[in-house]
C-alpha cells in the first residue's frame, strides 16, 4: 500500500511541476541574424516597437564593440545608444527631475505657471525650434548626407505635430505628469551616477518600461510612435558587395517619411553604417563631451536669441533727405563731420572717416575736391560783378551745403562727440574788404 501511495505522490508531484513550468514565462525567441540588408533595419525597428532597448544595443553593433561600449558606459563616458536620441545629454537629468521627491506638485505648478493655456506661444516655439533643429542638422559635421535628409524629414513632421498638439491643455498635463513620475521612479536610475552604476545592459532594461509609458503619454497628445514603427517599410535599393543602401518609408504624425540608410556587412551580419560610426566614436571617447557642444545647448541659445531679437534690435532711423547740392563723385572721400545726422554711411561716398576724426580748420586751404563737405563751394571762385562781398559763401561762414548761414554765435557743426567754441570761428571776410563796400570791383585772385 505504501508503494502505491509513493507512486501516486510521485505522479502528482510531476504533474504539478509540469503545470508550473507551463504557467511560467515563454522562453526568449532565438535571435535571428540579419543576413539581408533590409533585415538589419527591420530588426532594430522591432526592438524599438517592443521597447527592448537592451536588445537594440545588442543588435546594432558587433559583439566586440558592444563590450567596449559597456565598459565606457560603466565609466561614465557615454550613454549610448541614448546618444542617438535628441537632447541625450538631458536624459539623465530628466529622469532625476521626474523621480525627485514631491515632483508631481512641483512639475504641475511649473506647468501652470509657464505653459498652461499658452497655446499660441507654444505653437510659435515649436515652429522656431523646428527651424533651429533643421539648421543644426544641416551644419553639424557629425551627420552624413543620408542622416541629414532623414532627420530633416523627422524634424518637419515632429514640428508640425507640436504646432497642433494640445500642449497647453492643463487637464492632459495633470494626467500625464504622474504617469511619467511613477515610471521614472521605477527605473531606480535617478541617484548620483545611477546610469554608470547600473551599467549599460541593466540601465537599458530598466528604461524599457519608461519608454513604453512615455510613448503612451505622447499618444494622448496625438503622437503615435508605435503606429509609426508599425508602418515602417524597408526595402533594398542597391547593394555592392558588403555595402548597401536601404529605402525606409513610414508615416509619422500624419506625414510621410521617405529616406535612405546605409548598411554594411561585418562577419556575415548587416549593421547600419551611421549607427556603427556613432557607436565607435562613443566607445573611443576619453570623456563625456561638454554640455555646451550638445544640441540642447545650441538650440536653447538660438531660441533665446530669437526671442530677444524683435525687442532688442531698434529700428533703423529713416535716412535724412539729401540736400539739394551738386553730386559728389563716388571716388571722392566724404567728410564724416559734414554728414547730416541719421544719414546712412556709404550712401553718397565710397569711404568715410572714422567717427570723431579731426576736422581741418576752416581757414586751411585744401586742394579742389579733396575733403570738402557735401555741397561746399570752392573759396577761390570769383564773385560776379556788383555782388556784395558779405553775401559771398565761403567755408568760413559755417555753411553745410544747403546755403543756410548759422546765426551769430551759433556753434559750427562738427564731428560726432566734438564741439568748437564760438570764439574760434574766423571773422567774416566782408570786414576785411572795404573796397567792396565802395562799389569798386573786386581784385582778381
Amino acid at each position: 500500500m505504501s508503494l502505491v501511495r509513493r507512486a501516486g505522490a510521485a505522479v502528482l508531484t510531476t504533474a504539478v511541476l509540469l503545470a508550473a513550468a507551463g504557467c511560467g514565462p515563454d522562453p526568449a525567441p532565438a535571435e535571428t541574424v540579419p543576413t539581408l540588408p533590409a533585415q538589419a533595419v527591420t530588426q532594430l525597428v522591432s526592438d524599438l516597437r517592443r521597447n527592448d532597448l537592451a536588445g537594440y544595443a545588442r543588435h546594432a553593433v558587433p559583439p566586440e564593440l558592444h563590450q567596449r561600449l559597456e565598459q565606457a558606459w560603466s565609466q561614465g563616458r557615454t550613454v549610448w545608444p541614448l546618444t542617438e536620441l535628441p537632447l541625450d545629454d538631458r536624459f539623465a537629468s530628466f529622469i532625476a527631475a521626474l523621480a525627485e521627491q514631491d515632483a508631481e506638485r512641483k512639475l504641475v505648478a511649473t506647468y501652470r505657471r509657464q505653459f498652461a493655456g499658452a497655446d499660441t506661444e507654444l505653437r510659435s516655439a515649436a515652429k522656431t525650434l523646428g527651424l533651429f533643429a533643421s539648421q543644426y542638422v544641416r551644419s553639424e559635421p557629425g551627420y552624413s548626407e543620408t542622416e541629414r535628409d532623414h532627420h530633416a524629414q523627422l524634424i518637419e513632421a515632429l514640428s508640425g505635430w507640436a504646432q497642433t498638439a494640445p500642449l497647453g491643455d492643463s487637464q492632459r498635463a495633470r494626467e500625464a505628469i504622474p504617469q511619467l513620475v511613477s515610471a521614472a521612479r521605477a527605473t531606480g536610475l535617478a541617484g548620483p551616477d545611477g546610469f554608470a552604476k547600473a551599467g549599460m545592459d541593466r540601465s537599458l532594461r530598466r528604461l524599457g518600461p519608461f519608454a513604453e509609458r512615455l510613448k503612451q503619454v505622447l499618444g494622448q497628445y496625438g503622437l503615435g510612435l508605435d503606429a509609426a514603427l508599425d508602418s515602417v517599410d524597408a526595402s533594398l535599393a542597391e547593394q555592392t558587395g558588403d555595402t548597401a543602401r536601404v529605402r525606409v518609408r513610414y508615416q509619422l504624425a500624419g506625414q510621410p517619411v521617405d529616406a535612405y540608410v546605409l548598411v554594411e556587412r561585418i562577419d556575415g551580419r548587416w549593421y547600419l553604417s551611421d549607427v556603427l560610426r556613432h557607436a565607435r566614436a562613443e566607445a573611443e571617447a576619453t570623456s563625456k563631451p561638454a554640455p555646451s557642444a550638445t544640441m540642447a545647448q545650441r538650440l536653447a541659445a538660438l531660441a533665446k536669441v530669437q526671442a530677444r531679437a524683435p525687442s532688442a534690435v531698434p529700428a533703423k532711423p529713416a535716412a535724412a533727405p539729401a540736400p539739394a547740392v551738386p553730386a559728389v563723385p563716388a571716388t571722392v572721400a566724404g567728410d564724416q563731420a559734414g554728414a547730416a545726422p541719421g544719414a546712412v554711411p556709404g550712401a553718397a561716398t565710397e569711404e568715410l572717416k572714422p567717427v570723431g576724426a579731426a576736422v581741418p580748420a576752416a581757414t586751411e586751404v585744401r586742394p579742389e575736391g579733396a575733403g570738402k563737405a557735401a555741397g561746399a563751394r570752392p573759396a577761390e571762385r570769383a564773385l560776379p560783378e556788383g555782388k556784395p562781398a558779405e553775401a559771398r559763401p565761403s567755408a568760413a561762414d559755417g555753411r553745410t551745403g544747403a546755403g543756410a548761414k548759422p546765426a551769430a554765435g551759433e556753434a559750427k557743426p562738427a564731428a560726432a562727440g566734438k564741439s568748437f567754441p564760438a570764439e574760434a570761428k574766423p571773422a567774416s571776410r566782408s570786414a576785411a574788404k572795404p573796397a567792396a563796400a565802395t562799389g569798386e570791383p573786386p581784385k582778381p585772385r
